[in-house]
């Protein structure tokens, strides 16, 4: 195997937001295979502890933040430098009947043996218990245990 070729990500990372703010769960899911079909790591956010596998790493995201939270990525706030993508994401999330604007800035390493890094950096909200408070108390327990994905209820 090798690594994708920068046509490959482009198409990924155009089906990534696309497939995503359409609420495409099962092309969602193909489009990050058809360039990762390995391992996958994550710190979401940096300075979190890793994340593992893809469940973890991108699926249980999908079902927690997707119904929620549309995508944009500006032409020129995304770039493909070799085996790397990287973006300036604007996410828009609407909790407790407002639509408000967070950036993340999201970085992307796809390996040779299908498999692939996640790095993200943003401003994590107050665990609080409106609507998006309550999203991150699941995603991101104060006391550090493992996230959302790995305590499914």
């Amino acid at each position: 195997m090798a690594v994708p070729s920068r046509e490959q990500l482009r198409q990924w990372a155009s089906n990534y937001v696309a497939l995503w703010n359409a609420g495409d769960k099962e092309g969602w899911v193909r489009n990050w295979r058809s360039v990762a079909p390995g391992d996958f790591r994550m710190c979401d956010p940096v300075g979190t502890p890793e994340k593992h596998g893809f469940e973890q790493c991108a699926a249980n995201a999908f079902d927690l933040f997707q119904p929620r939270v549309k995508f944009k990525v500006h032409e020129e706030a995304i770039f493909f430098c070799g085996n790397e993508v990287a973006w300036v994401l604007e996410n828009h999330i609407t909790a407790d009947g407002r639509t408000s604007v967070a950036l993340s800035i999201e970085t992307y390493r796809f390996e040779a043996d299908g498999s692939v890094l996640i790095r993200t950096y943003y401003k994590v909200p107050p665990r609080t218990d409106d609507e998006m408070g309550a999203m991150f108390k699941d995603y991101l327990p104060e006391d550090g245990s493992a996230p959302y994905a790995r305590t499914k209820r």
